[in-house]
């Protein structure tokens, strides 16, 4: 109606090319079925001139032509349009806009209107997807759904995405949704799409929606709906946007002069705690070497101060254009949508670029007969300069690289804490980063093509065939001069390549019948075939004589790498069906069903069947509150339901062979023998939930309230357990554990103010979930899941969550008046306390308990969106509580002074006169220093974030007919533009590690810069 306001505001003109027309006052009540509607609009179409109903749905309106038209509009409600035809009494009946209940909403093999759903399915739209401009659809479906944790955990371009549907149910199994792209099952994940390119999310999250996909659906499903081609004629779009980022905060470590201090001290003390190395002279005094000129000037003050954060860092240009041309008919219609991405990171030389096209075709060959297909090519080449967690990489150099050598001396040779005598070896970051490469290129193809065939009235078969190819090269050199990197072998070069190949084959026929006004039936049943193909190569060399070739040209290394090879392939046949039954528009009825068959598991088990069965009952259709003035809308839902999880690897069942070599005579003979035990009866994962919903709306649908309750628990949890070593063997694929999720889901939408030109909007949803482990095996054994560093870092035990963090206990530092207590333990005042759990006079592994946790106990996104006229500013907003990081890099950061940089922490160090304190007494590690995994590095990560900030401006109608657009829209934005969190690091959402429950485990990572955007929305 806006844009129909503007493009014919010219009705001044029109009187006076028309003539003088009689003008007078009108007025009248405007109502629904159930009443009057107090704040209806009012307005003479064409013009200006309007107002709103009172309290009561009255109106007057003076200054209407005869010849005039009312236009009525109410939210929720269709706009009525009422020709004045000289009337001074004009009443009004909206009716209410069901749109929204009659939203069509993707599942499982078909469709259903919102209002139907038995089951908890989110919807996030394109323009909800749009709305953050990223290049990864994963980043942009944080905070939209809830019950759908993401966890951005790195600011690299295409960095890593962690995320979760209710929780995890798995332990040595896949805990990542299932991905469902364009009817491609298995297709993700899917942070190589381009977010353009996609219509809609459906994220499905209870067994009712899920159990369609059986063995598969124990995660969860989200099914992405790509953009298809026109109906209504030609149209060409363009959508690009620019952006800069920039480092939001710096670590705080020390500066040249603190360093100094602090490794001064780190001498001076480690006379009390190595009494006998200082005897023997293992310690030299810093000032014998302070005379070294290239560092330090005459009087030993230091040359350089570095921030080496500043050095290695850099304001990064993001570039991505989308170009689409899409047309067609009712019969035909096609569609081709081509992107650039161009990303840099804000770490020097990391960048991501990705170069797409997608086609699509839909054509009605026949009445009978509709065909159709979409075809996706994806090249991405990114560098990722962060890998190589717990070594000496770029990131960890930033903070422990020297301040006092510079990035290169006057000579051009680069700085490094080898210059400096007595230190941590360890080249720095800009070396590294301009010398050390890792290119993984990936070419993804998604396809898919369908017949649809009415094979009678109400009766349809489609029948379909995807496919999702997969090439990836990891490319990495590292050049001959990086010490304690790859200077000791004079360069190394290796290339990994890998190979994937799924297809599948689906048939399914649907039958929708509406016997009668209150009987409604739609019944789906079909079959189907996937095949997955593996296959991985490596090769490498290092003893390069130059860096000219790095990666590509393996044969100049005078020293070949082993080849490696690896291969497997995975099969599952299926059988599937739903019914949905729909009574008087009142009570739903849901029956799913799935019988899934995979090569994965033994001999006797290899088939299994997954039901689930949905109830919802549409109270507000029923007579005594259908005419409700208050409630809009009012469900109550509830399903039960079983899935699976399949997603182990494969030949688990079976004994299988593996490689080793042996030495004899001096030569070397390789071997192969029975690599892995023989499982037979391994068998499904199984996850069984229940789910009651409610679904409310109010005051015509201006607050909507939906809510879920769950509860999950998988049984048959298949678990890598260990065997008697007497077997000669470590551990064996099992079903012998249990874990169960409890949570609750809310999320609220409202319409705050809604008038002609003003208008604000709030979504809020928050999400909590208890996860906990039931059991473990027959002795319910701890076990210890990595990532390793010191020690165990987490812990799955019976009766806890998983992802718990474990380690010891720090209590502080030992005081003076506490020597004979310290004495105890071997340790003295100014060493660190850790707590003596169990009194024996020891601290050791005994004395480890669970200290943290890296999931949230709740989370979720508030949005506020205003438009004022043709502007309009949203406000994303981002929190969770109650979830910890455990920083490992304090290890090398608090524990290692005077032998790298380190954290300003160490400022604070036990002293004499500063006993109160967290921090060791400065020391070399050398000085029987210990440290471990304890609550010292357990930090407080809740946060709210700032996710998103929009500001854009849509031009009018009148504009656009001018330069003959459909669509010019201009905005703004900010990401991440402020972050409230008592975590010290660079951002709390964060995990370095791959490990499955590894989430808040981090060791140095890269940091999520602050983004400024424009960008442009172009059709025609």
């Amino acid at each position: 109606m806006k844009t129909n306001l503007f493009k014919r505001l010219v009705l001044p003109i029109a009187f006076i090319c028309f003539g003088y027309t009689q003008a007078q006052t009108v007025s009248g009540t405007v109502s629904d079925e159930n009443g009057p509607l107090p704040g209806a609009n009012v307005l003479v179409k064409g013009t200006t001139n309007g107002t709103q109903t009172d309290f009561d749905g009255n109106y007057e309106l003076s200054d209407v032509p005869n010849d005039a038209v009312l236009v009525f509009s109410f939210i929720s409600f269709k706009t009525k349009e009422v020709p004045v035809g000289g009337q001074s009494t004009i009443n009004a009946i909206l009716q209410s806009d069901t749109q929204a209940l009659d939203e069509v909403v993707v599942i499982g093999y078909g469709t259903q209107r919102k209002s139907d759903l038995t089951g908890s399915v989110s919807t996030i739209s394109s323009e909800s997807i749009q709305e953050m401009p990223t290049t990864n659809p994963e980043q942009a479906l944080a905070g939209k759904a809830a019950g759908v944790n993401v966890s951005s955990n790195s600011g690299r371009p295409g960095g890593n995405t962690n995320v979760r549907i209710r929780g995890n149910n798995s332990i040595n199994a896949n805990n990542s949704p299932l991905y469902v792209v364009d009817g491609v099952i298995g297709a993700g994940p899917i942070n190589y799409l381009n977010p353009n390119d996609i219509k809609s999310m459906e994220v499905l999250k209870d067994a009712s929606a899920t159990a369609i996909y059986g063995a598969r659906g124990a995660n969860g499903v989200i099914i992405v709906t790509t953009k298809r081609g026109s109906k209504t004629g030609g149209q060409v779009s363009f959508d690009s946007f620019i952006s800069i980022g920039e480092m939001v905060r710096k670590l705080d470590v020390l500066n040249s002069e603190e360093f100094l201090q602090v490794e001064m001290n780190s001498y001076n003390n480690a006379q009390k705690y190595d009494p006998v190395g200082w005897a023997n002279g293992k310690y030299e005094n810093p000032m014998n070497y302070r005379n070294d000129r290239t560092l330090f000037d005459a009087n030993g003050n230091p040359l350089y101060d570095t921030d080496w954060q500043e050095e290695a860092t850099r304001t990064a240009i993001t570039q991505n254009h989308n170009l689409s041309f899409t047309g067609g008919d009712e019969k035909t219609s096609y569609g081709l949508y081509l992107n650039h991405s161009d990303q840099e990171g804000v770490l020097l030389e990391s960048y991501l670029k990705r170069y797409s096209g997608r086609l699509v075709l839909d054509g009605q060959v026949k009445d009978w007969l509709k065909v159709g297909g979409s075809f996706t090519f994806n090249h991405i080449e990114e560098n990722r300069v962060d890998g190589g967690v717990g070594g000496l990489t770029a990131l960890r150099m930033m903070v422990e690289t020297l301040p006092i050598v510079p990035v290169k001396y006057p000579s051009g040779d680069y700085g490094t804490n080898a210059d400096y005598p007595n230190m941590e070896g360890g080249e720095n970051p800009v070396n590294i980063l301009l010398n050390r490469t890792n290119i993984l290129k990936t070419q993804t193809f998604l396809g898919d093509v369908y017949a649809n065939i009415d094979i009678a009235k109400n009766l349809q078969l489609r029948t379909s065939i995807g496919a999702n190819i997969n090439n990836t090269q990891d490319n990495f050199y590292s050049g001959r001069e990086l010490n304690n990197l790859s200077a000791n072998f004079q360069g190394e070069a290796t290339i990994r390549n890998t190979r994937t190949n799924y297809w599948q084959f689906e048939n399914f026929l649907t039958y929708d019948y509406e016997i009668n006004e209150n009987h409604r039936i739609n019944a789906m049943g079909g079959l189907s075939w996937q095949q997955y193909d593996y296959f991985y190569s490596f090769a490498g060399s290092r003893g390069f004589t130059d860096d000219f070739y790095q990666y590509n040209n393996l044969e100049v290394g005078a020293n070949p790498l082993t080849p490696d090879s690896d291969v497997y392939q995975w099969t599952l046949n299926s059988f599937f069906g739903r019914v949905n039954y729909s009574l008087m528009n009142k009570y739903l009825f849901t029956i799913t069903g799935r019988l899934d068959g995979s090569s994965k598991f033994g001999e006797d088990n290899k088939r299994a069947f997954f039901p689930s069965a949905a109830f919802a009952w549409k109270v507000s259709e029923e007579d005594f509150l259908k005419d409700s003035e208050t409630i809009s809308n009012l469900k109550f839902r509830t399903s039960y339901g079983e899935t699976g999880n399949s997603e182990i690897g494969v030949y688990q069942s079976l004994a299988s062979l593996g490689s080793s070599t042996a030495i004899l005579g001096g030569e070397r003979f390789p071997g192969v023998g029975i690599g892995t035990l023989a499982n037979p009866d391994l068998k499904w994962e199984k996850t069984a939930q229940f789910d009651a919903g409610i679904e409310l709306g109010m005051f015509n649908n201006r607050i909507e309230l939906e809510t879920d309750v769950y509860y999950k628990k998988t049984t048959d949890m298949l678990l890598n357990a260990p065997v008697p070593t007497s077997s000669g063997y470590s551990n064996i694929y099992s079903n012998i554990g249990s874990m169960e999720n409890k949570g609750l889901e809310l999320t609220l939408n409202t319409v705050n103010i809604r008038s002609e030109d003003f208008s604000w909007t709030t979504t809020f949803n928050i999400s909590f979930n208890k996860n906990e482990i039931l059991a473990l095996g027959e002795q319910d054994d701890d076990i210890f899941p990595g990532p390793g560093f010191l020690s165990d870092t987490n812990i799955l035990r019976v009766g806890e969550s998983v992802g718990s963090f474990y380690g010891l206990v720090r209590e502080g530092t030992w005081g003076s008046d506490e020597a004979a207590e310290a004495a105890v333990y071997g340790l003295l005042p100014g060493d660190i306390k850790h707590a003596d759990l169990n009194d024996d006079g020891q601290i050791n592994a005994a004395d480890r308990k669970i200290i943290g946790s890296g999931y949230p106990e709740g989370f979720g996104a508030l949005f506020n969106t205003f438009t004022y006229k043709n502007i309009d500013l949203t406000v994303d907003l981002q929190f969770s509580y109650g979830n910890d990081v455990l920083n490992l890099s304090r290890h090398s950061g608090e524990d290692r002074t005077g032998q790298a940089n380190s954290y300003a922490t160490v400022l604070d160090g036990w002293t004499p006169d500063n006993q109160n304190t967290m921090i060791a007494q400065n020391r070399p590690s050398s000085a029987y220093y210990r440290s471990t995994i304890d609550s010292r590095m357990v930090e407080d990560a809740s946060f709210i974030r700032g996710r998103n900030l929009i500001l854009g401006y849509n031009f009018s109608q009148d504009v656009l007919d001018k330069f003959k657009l459909k669509r010019l829209r201009l905005y703004a934005s900010v990401q991440n533009f402020f972050l409230a969190t008592d975590y010290t690091g660079y951002d709390p959402e964060v995990s370095t590690y791959g490990d499955a429950f590894a989430q808040g485990i981090t060791f140095f990572d890269y940091p999520k810069p602050r983004t400024f955007t424009l960008g442009v929305n172009l059709t025609f």
